[in-house]
């Protein structure tokens, strides 16, 4: 086992890392930015490293700054997070090139599900089911259309290293085509400094389906069951639940077992997720995240289990302490983002928090870096906190975070909290029943309108 890990990240997930570090007896290193110095991740590690001034660009995602802090500190692995460098295959073989351990998948199975052709053209030969479209990039306005006429309209066409939202645009028809194609084009151009996109067909009601797996870079991986993140601004999910309410123990046993399958096949390395659209029972492949999730915690939740510390064992080349037949579903779980934002523009506030409370109680936890006198940094992700809870089931789940969200306090800068609030009074959300629009349509009648 390591004895000492350098987190690279802030915030919340770094405090994660950190606890889950301590538990487990090894020393944690945090790095930061200036701007960060007194930030709860660099007081609760047990050594920090500043790596550059505030912009992420010269310090959280500055790859010689964070081999440096790694050298100075005799740390002997990294873990990413999420963000920031937790994708980056470059950044993946560097660690590995100066002799250090990476936690998480490897650069090669990083390089290939960061693009979304090569992605979806993998999971088609492993078996896992994929949404019809482009067979690869499509270079021409020409070839688009004729795509579009074969598969039907709506299409959405997506940039290939996309992500985000970004690069994503929707044609309703053959008219709509060409606008869409180089909007998208260009937003993957000045993104991702990729102008490559392909199409898929457009599913118009469908819920967003992520299957949690994990493996232990041996041919051998498990699935942990689905989470539902059909609650979305601009492709951006605020509001997470597990198990999925529309998703039976059949569809998950079936699902989830194509996705471990395919995984165990690469001899893939520690926590990923297989996105899904799911629409009348069927299940179409969108992309796969070679990292941890910010919505892991609700799976954490029903399955008693620390993908944390399972990342750091098998990372160190120990055996994953799970089988499947192991892992049973226990209870619901639901997470709501909280951001450092003003409703109803969603526009970041960042700012001195000058009273900040945690819910308690029994299945409530509170991920979050905040504490009284912090100040939050405009340089960043307004997400500020991850409010999860836990109950023997769905009914019971929403009342306690409905309770949980009464006792939470956070003075001196604007939340989202009263979005989730207003949510947990709608029939829709009570009963489970939404997809991936649904957000929207609600927040211009209800906010905005």
């Amino acid at each position: 086992m390591f004895e000492k890990i350098l987190i690279a990240n802030r915030g919340e997930i770094a405090l994660r890392v950190i606890r889950a570090a301590r538990e487990m007896g090894i020393h944690s290193v945090a790095v930061h930015s200036t701007a960060d110095a007194d930030a709860m991740h660099v007081r609760m590690a047990d050594e920090s490293v500043c790596i550059g001034p505030p912009p992420a660009t010269d310090s959280y995602l500055s790859i010689p700054a964070i081999i440096a802090a790694c050298e100075v500190t005799g740390a002997q692995a990294i873990h990413p997070g999420y963000g920031f460098l937790s994708e980056n295959a470059a950044f993946v073989q560097i660690v590995e090139d100066h002799g250090l351990t990476f936690i998480g998948p490897t650069a090669e199975h990083i390089r290939v599900m960061g693009d979304k052709i090569t992605a979806k053209d993998t999971m088609k030969k492993l078996g896992v089911p994929c949404v019809p479209g482009s067979e690869g990039g499509v270079a021409t306005l020409a070839e688009a259309k004729r795509i579009g006429d074969e598969i039907g309209y709506p299409v959405i066409i997506k940039a290939t290293s996309g992500g985000g939202g970004k690069g994503m645009k929707v044609a309703e028809n053959a008219a709509q085509m060409e606008r869409a194609f180089q909007t998208a084009r260009a937003e993957g151009k000045s993104n991702f400094g990729n102008d490559e996109v392909y199409i898929e067909k457009y599913l118009t009601t469908p819920r967003h389906i992520e299957i949690q797996v994990f493996g232990d870079g041996k041919g051998r991986a498990v699935h942990l069951g689905e989470r539902d993140c059909s609650l979305q601004r601009r492709h951006q999910k605020v509001f997470e639940e597990a198990p999925g309410p529309s998703i039976s123990a059949k569809e998950r046993a079936r699902i989830g077992k194509v996705c471990a399958d395919a995984v165990a096949r690469i001899n893939y390395t520690g926590a990923g997720t297989i996105e899904f659209l799911y629409e009348n029972g069927e299940f179409y492949f969108i992309e796969m995240n070679t990292r941890l999730q910010v919505e892991h915690p609700v799976t954490e939740a029903i399955f008693g289990v620390d993908l944390v510390r399972e990342q750091i064992r098998v990372a160190a080349g120990l055996p994953m302490e799970f089988e499947q037949d192991a892992l049973k579903i226990t209870g619901h779980a639901i997470e709501v983002r909280i951001n450092a934002e003003k409703l109803p523009e969603f526009a970041p506030r960042p700012g001195k928090i000058t009273q900040f409370h945690a819910p308690g109680g029994l299945g409530v936890r509170m991920d979050s870096a905040l504490y009284d006198g912090y100040r939050i940094p405009p340089y960043y992700d307004s997400l500020i906190g991850k409010l999860i809870v836990h109950a023997p089931d769905r009914p019971a789940a929403l009342a306690r975070l409905n309770r949980a969200l009464g006792e939470l306090i956070v003075d001196g800068v604007e939340t989202t909290v009263p979005l989730f609030h207003a949510l947990l009074q709608d029939g829709d959300i009570q009963s489970g029943d939404y997809n991936i629009h649904w957000l929207e349509h609600w927040l211009e009648t209800h906010l905005r309108g």
